[in-house]
């Protein structure tokens, strides 16, 4: 229990219309899962989901960190409690300096103060993995800042933190090779015993650097085949044509 996270018969539903209908699924630290699926197939609905996003409405399910359910928390206290979740489209913050950002968020996480000095040093060696350069920590909070130079910042922000489980949301989208490359490094950097992580992708290329223990395929709402990484693989060079298939033809679950 206290080295899982584990998502539990989750159903999650936008206004009226059910995107989740039933995921199971368990991360264990020191373990990366990949969740791959065609477009609409609710990867992004799951993010959402695990970091409260009041847009989504879960209707049945648990999902469990170290045995607590954290769908009783609220956003600020799932972060604090090590879940860490690298959005698809990070958002602009005006005004905030990332300097100041990150050492908020490190004290939150932390729970106490962190020393200037041991702060400033942690961040510059994370800096020195990421190839980013010191006049970045002037700017603000992903103001103006290109694609990959976003991602690079989330990368940057879980190195800083140091969760437990962390939650990257097609954190590929958008880059190419060389920061894909880079924010890969940063990846496998953090990658050991102490962290879980949940890789969401629409394509295999990011699991050429990051290489998974375990690939799951979700399909309208459910997660219908796991396997390991040569999974992936098989998706690359055939597409999802014949997982979606063989997901309609699946029989109904029985009930009662």
């Amino acid at each position: 229990m206290a080295d899982t996270f584990e998502i539990q018969d989750l159903h999650v539903k936008i206004e009226e219309r059910e995107i989740l209908k039933g995921v199971d699924l368990v991360v264990r630290k020191g373990e990366v899962h990949a969740l791959m699926g065609p477009n609409g197939s609710g990867k992004s609905t799951l993010a959402n989901a695990i970091l409260g996003h009041p847009k989504y409405t879960v209707t049945s399910g648990k999902i469990l960190m170290k045995g607590e359910n954290i769908l009783e928390m609220e956003t600020d206290e799932r972060a604090r409690k090590g879940l860490f979740l690298a959005f698809q489209y990070p958002c602009e913050v005006p005004g905030v300096r990332q300097s100041n950002f990150l050492r908020l968020a490190c004290n939150a996480r932390a729970g106490r103060d962190m020393d200037v000095m041991d702060f400033y040093k942690k961040l510059e060696d994370k800096m020195k993995v990421l190839d980013i350069d010191e006049k970045f920590l002037k700017r603000y909070l992903n103001e103006g800042f290109s694609g990959g130079e976003k991602k690079r910042n989330e990368i940057l922000q879980m190195m800083m933190l140091e969760p437990e489980f962390a939650v990257m949301d097609e954190t590929d989208s958008g880059l190419d090779i060389d920061a894909l490359k880079v924010v890969s490094r940063g990846v496998n950097e953090l990658r050991g015993p102490g962290l879980g992580i949940l890789i969401i992708t629409h394509y295999e290329r990011i699991l050429r650097y990051i290489n998974p223990d375990f690939v799951h395929i979700l399909v309208d709402g459910k997660i219908v085949k796991s396997g390991g990484p040569d999974l992936a693989a098989h998706l690359e060079e055939h597409g999802y044509d014949w997982i979606i298939k063989d997901a309609e033809a699946a029989p109904a679950p029985v009930k009662g």
